[in-house]
């Protein structure tokens, strides 16, 4: 199954807490500009928090990119949501959601990166078509459970086991309507936002699979990168 190659919030590949912090703030600003500032009605805002908390993300740091989210605090950059997508090597297709405040920068450098790798950066659409939109769903919970029954119960799609939980898989209109249910049931929801699902997947030897991760590692670690996903 296709899944997304890392998540902002799985920081073990950043060097630095700087940049920890910064990818995790970046997400609340947006989540806050995308739903508001109160995180009791913005489900990715309050998912965002509980994110920062558990990398202990200083208070000021979180309270400081909600009020920039909200309009609230206005120091003259605004973080955006843009994607790029191209051909990794060996074929594999890449989508990189990037959280910016200058795309003018990060542009050159997603496409440096796919040029280092022996990728090659597209135009929007080139790759697109490997991909699903789905609602994508990370959580955890304690005792036994059957897996497969929760993700029926709730009305998720599909479930698998991911490095520290369980992702569901959802049609994105059903996202918010499952959150709620796996919550209801019991789940500590750590992710719960749009993403992407690949098609069908690109086959690789053993070998090719290590110029694939070390790409995808690349990419995870450059500073406005805030999901990768890609046909493996």
């Amino acid at each position: 199954m296709g899944k997304s190659w890392k998540n902002a919030s799985k920081t073990a590949n950043a060097a630095k807490k700087g940049l920890i912090y910064t990818k995790l703030a970046r997400e609340i600003q947006v989540a806050a500009k995308a739903g508001g500032p109160d995180p009791n009605m913005n489900a990715r805002l309050r998912t965002a928090i509980d994110a920062a908390k558990k990398q202990s993300c200083p208070n000021d740091t979180i309270d400081r990119a909600i009020k920039k989210g909200a309009g609230q605090l206005n120091d003259g950059s605004l973080v955006e949501e843009v994607a790029y997508e191209g051909y990794g090597p060996h074929g594999v297709g890449v989508i990189v959601e990037c959280q910016t405040d200058n795309r003018h920068r990060t542009a050159p450098e997603i496409r440096n990166c796919f040029k280092k790798h022996d990728g090659n950066m597209g135009e929007s659409g080139s790759v697109a078509w490997m991909f699903a939109s789905v609602g994508l769903i990370e959580g955890t919970k304690d005792g036994n459970f059957d897996p497969e029954e929760e993700a029926i119960e709730a009305g998720a799609d599909s479930v698998e086991k991911s490095d520290e939980g369980y992702s569901f898989h959802t049609a994105v209109e059903a996202m918010n309507d499952v959150r709620a249910a796996l919550e209801k049931r019991g789940w500590k929801i750590t992710t719960c936002e749009l993403s992407y699902k690949a098609n069908n997947l690109t086959e690789l030897s053993e070998e090719q699979m290590k110029d694939v991760e070390e790409f995808l590692n690349a990419l995870d670690e450059m500073d406005d990168t805030h999901r990768v996903h890609a046909t493996i």
